[in-house]
């Protein structure tokens, strides 16, 4: 048995949260899920991380380079993530898919070096700004993704399991419609500073929760960690300036529909630093 594919107790319980009762047995399976997919492979297993939704173990191959086993309880998801790598593969801007085992959904991932995120040190606009516009570029004919609206709704009810009733059902209603307005692209769905790292020629993205709709979403995270509706201003006119074909207004009305998932739980677990009772105000969430 591969003991790093033992998963931790803290991390099963978060994946019951997500997933539901399922998400046990697929921990109890795991270990010789990976030692069998590290045989076919011919990975050595080194080290484990992860536990949002997904169980990343850093690996050697046979020639000795290192690369990443990615494995998730829900199938659904990882299809989801390599059809968009797929999408994407001719970007050095996104993280290269090596192989896929369609029996288990396991993802093997090519290694970025020197991979330390972006939340981990200071970073520019200018950095992300051509990673935002290479997602954007890629014709999405014939690829097959959940909308950008079923992601939307889909926060709105993660976000309710963790803050039940922080969130009124208007702030919902909003968000679903302008999710189903405006331009189509393939959008990264997750696209913060900790799911971007530093690559040889600049930022690569990891870990995409794929849909078809608005890219203007993923400029979200890039522009909403302030505590002052002018210093949002100032941040998404300076972005858009950067992204040919973003539009400001968009990325402001996004940030409205976005804040209270953002906001609800930070408010549920008693924050009361500025940001978050910006985040409350702005998504319609002061006094609840």
């Amino acid at each position: 048995m591969t003991a790093p594919a033992v998963v931790p107790e803290d991390v099963r319980a978060r994946f019951a949260v997500r997933f539901g009762p399922s998400a046990g047995a697929w921990c109890d399976a795991l270990p010789s899920l990976v030692d069998g997919l590290a045989g076919r492979w011919g990975l050595s297993v080194v080290a484990a991380g992860g536990g949002g939704t997904a169980r990343v173990f850093r690996c050697t191959d046979g020639a000795g380079a290192t690369v990443w086993l990615k494995l998730t309880p829900d199938r659904r998801v990882a299809a989801e993530e390599e059809a968009a790598l797929r999408a994407w593969a001719a970007l050095p801007s996104v993280v290269r898919l090596l192989a896929h085992d369609d029996a288990t959904g396991a993802l093997l991932l090519a290694d970025v070096t020197p991979g330390t995120t972006l939340r981990q040190r200071a970073w520019r606009p200018e950095e992300v700004s051509g990673l935002l516009s290479a997602l954007r570029s890629v014709p999405v004919d014939g690829v097959a993704l959940p909308s950008l609206a079923e992601r939307v709704d889909f926060l709105f009810d993660l976000t309710e399991r963790r803050a039940p009733g922080r969130v009124p059902p208007s702030a919902r209603a909003f968000a679903l419609s302008h999710a189903a307005d405006g331009p189509v692209a393939l959008v990264h769905g997750d696209l913060h500073p900790g799911n971007v790292l530093d690559g040889p020629d600049g930022p690569v993205a990891i870990d995409p929760r794929a849909t078809l709709g608005d890219p203007d979403f993923d400029l979200v995270d890039w522009v909403l960690d302030v505590s002052h509706p002018d210093a949002l201003d100032r941040r998404i006119t300076g972005l858009c300036a950067l992204v040919p074909g973003s539009d400001a207004a968009r990325v402001l009305a996004w940030c409205r529909a976005i804040a209270p998932v953002v906001a609800a739980p930070r408010l549920a677990a008693g924050r009361e630093d500025a940001g978050t009772a910006f985040l409350a105000e702005l998504g319609g969430l002061r006094g609840r």
